[in-house]
């Protein structure tokens, strides 16, 4: 792993709105995936703000999206460096 990519993971994980969103999809028993409105509901934020912390974590490879006809899902990225992932199996 480049140390860029390590670093925006690292900031990526640097919120604990964002680690509250990876606890929520990694422990959610539905296929450890759940759509945007089931997480801003669990975390207690606005959509809007769910969104944005979303697209962090997309954008810094940690979560895959998949858009279903108007819904939005999110799952744990299968391809997370080590280190990274260490840190994601601990919440």
């Amino acid at each position: 792993m480049k140390d860029k990519e390590l670093e925006s993971s690292l900031k990526a994980l640097a919120n604990r709105r964002r680690l509250a969103i990876l606890r929520f999809v990694k422990r959610n028993k539905k296929n450890k995936e759940a759509s945007v409105g089931d997480i801003a509901d669990e975390i207690k934020l606005s959509l809007k703000s769910t969104s944005r912390h979303l697209s962090v974590l997309f954008s810094a490879g940690l979560l895959e999206r998949e858009q279903r006809s108007l819904q939005v899902f999110y799952k744990l990225a299968p391809d997370i460096a080590e280190p990274v992932r260490r840190i994601v199996s601990t919440l």
